[in-house]
């Protein structure tokens, strides 16, 4: 798999040719294993190598947010990426995995402005770990997470503001789902997304994010917040009869999964802490089967 420090690569060299690039994309997301790479299952043939093009850059740019001990090497490396993607912007790009971004961005006309707020995003991870409010944390997410919403709706010929905002809905609440499964371990990686003034009004202490269960405050507030990500997926749903058929199908399997994580924290009665809240396997499989078939049934 390629490393963390891939966007050194090439900084100097003879660009690689488009098929060079496009089969360092496909390879980089196949090795991956994901929800987030469904192209196999819900994305016409035409639209995969332009999908694990998108994805590259954004899975690595997350790994380099991530996957880096030190924030200060983080924060260059994530330079060094936009460094890159300015010179695919200028026409002229040298590192392997944007020769073929650069072929995506011209075929759908891609603006810059998604790729930067993701890594605007990223660089903040390096300096905050916590949200003062629900509003802070919602802002958090429109550059962590909805701009990949907006990726995959220029890939349909889709975009336009009004079905940005869905997606952003649908987007908001995924990444706020993600959070609320993972409480407890955020927590011992120095980093709480649960809001501070709802901590605050719920009385929820570092000491009780530190316990091996949840408190009967802490379930109250991740009750609350559970409901405020199930109704983002509600008010986000009427994307569904907007988009391309395969694109829907893949949003009905997103938020079919979203859904069920959320079922599985009530149904841990909101005690985050003692495991992750897991959707069983069968369920999931069951997902992918049926979206596999409705997409095999429209042949």
């Amino acid at each position: 798999m390629p490393s963390p420090a891939s966007p050194l690569e090439n900084s100097h060299a003879a660009p690689p040719s488009l098929a060079e690039s496009q089969a360092y994309c496909r390879r980089y997301a196949r090795a991956r294993r994901e929800n987030f790479v469904v192209a196999s299952c819900c994305l016409p043939r035409d639209l995969r190598q332009d999908f694990y093009n998108l994805y590259t850059y954004c899975r690595t740019a997350d790994d380099l947010a991530d996957e880096i001990a030190s924030p200060a090497e983080s924060l260059y490396l994530l330079d060094l990426w936009q460094q890159q993607l300015d010179c695919c912007y200028d026409g002229q790009p040298t590192h392997i995995a944007f020769v073929a971004l650069q072929s995506t961005i011209e075929r759908f006309s891609i603006p810059q402005k998604p790729f930067l707020d993701l890594l605007a995003a990223f660089r903040r991870d390096q300096d905050q770990s916590r949200y003062a409010t629900q509003e802070e944390l919602a802002d958090y997410c429109r550059y962590s997470a909805n701009p990949v919403g907006h990726l995959i709706l220029h890939l349909a010929e889709a975009f336009d503001p009004s079905r940005a905002l869905l997606s952003d809905s649908i987007c908001t609440g995924l990444q706020l789902t993600n959070h609320w499964q993972d409480v407890g371990e955020d927590f011992h990686r120095g980093r709480v997304y649960l809001p501070q003034d709802r901590c605050e009004a719920w009385g929820v202490t570092d000491a009780m994010l530190a316990a091996p269960t949840a408190s009967a405050e802490l379930k109250s507030l991740v009750s609350e917040q559970v409901e405020i990500a199930s109704r983002l997926f509600d008010d986000g749903r009427p994307l569904l009869k907007q988009v391309p058929r395969w694109l829907r199908l893949d949003l009905e399997l997103i938020l079919a999964g979203g859904e069920a994580a959320l079922q599985a924290i009530r149904d841990a009665d909101f005690d985050i802490l003692g495991k992750r809240c897991k959707v069983p396997l069968k369920t999931r499989l069951a997902w992918v089967a049926r979206t596999a078939w409705l997409q095999w049934s429209a042949r």
